[in-house]
């Protein structure tokens, strides 16, 4: 199957318009190479700049290792049909996103995946992350826990269910099935991706050796989370400045991400 970009996906795009494909496109690379994608399925979706009524999705079929900022589509929120270059809408994705993106104003980002670790805790029958380290403790807040699979997401009925979970929430463990991230950026997403994927490695392998794990007193684990939260102090946050670090490994490695 070839991929081709129409003439009219590249027209009349803005300097925003095409950061936010860049940064989409370095998302989906990173994510390949971080070992988070599953195939050619999954979804990494972002609210056009400056709309409220479409979001960008990659044609079904593309691996995210060939993914560039030209490759998007842009798709209707309210209808799913493709108002911009060409190609497939998947239909999961289209019945997951396209409902928390229209629900929750916060969602401009909406990242899902059947990343290792993370998603073979929601296998479990009690998939929560634990107090056992400072990155856990630093997320657990942000998590929500969707308890109740209903199976494929063909209906969108199943993504304003998924939003209601989510609520105020940044981080969704949905059962027996997968993980997702919200953010007002590409950034925030993905490092949100990135860390609660590292969270459950670490919690996955301590739960390997056997032992009992180790909780943080509450006070230690009080103090941690206060931590995290001075963190906003920075300007920009850690999350683009982590964002930023990897993209300019992209930059060496595989800059045709960004054409």
């Amino acid at each position: 199957m070839q991929f081709r970009v129409s003439p009219q996906t590249l027209a009349d795009c803005s300097a925003e318009e095409w950061q936010a494909r860049v940064d989409l496109a370095a998302a989906h690379r990173l994510a390949f190479i971080h070992g988070f994608s599953e195939g050619i399925f999954n979804h990494l979706t972002l609210v056009v700049p400056g709309r409220s009524d479409r979001y960008y999705q990659i044609p079904f079929g593309m691996h995210w290792s060939e993914v560039t900022a030209s490759s998007f589509m842009e798709v209707g929120i309210e209808d799913g049909q493709v108002k911009r270059g060409e190609g497939d809408v998947e239909r999961s994705c289209y019945c997951i996103h396209a409902p928390i993106h229209k629900a929750l104003p916060q969602a401009k980002a909406v990242f899902h995946t059947h990343m290792p670790f993370a998603s073979a805790l929601t296998r479990l029958e009690d998939p929560r992350i634990k107090e056992i380290g400072q990155t856990e403790v630093g997320m657990m807040g942000q998590i929500a826990y969707d308890d109740a699979y209903a199976g494929p997401a063909f209906e969108p009925e199943e993504g304003e269910r998924l939003a209601k979970v989510i609520g105020d929430k940044t981080v969704l463990f949905m059962a027996n099935h997968g993980i997702s991230t919200i953010g007002e950026t590409v950034a925030e997403a993905y490092d949100r991706l990135y860390y609660i994927e590292r969270a459950a490695q670490v919690q996955i392998y301590a739960m390997w050796t056997g032992e009992k794990l180790k909780k943080l007193p509450e006070q230690v684990i009080e103090k941690t989370r206060r931590t995290f939260a001075g963190e906003r102090r920075y300007n920009p946050g850690p999350a683009q400045r982590h964002f930023d670090a990897l993209k300019r490994m992209l930059d060496r490695k595989e800059p045709d991400y960004a054409s």
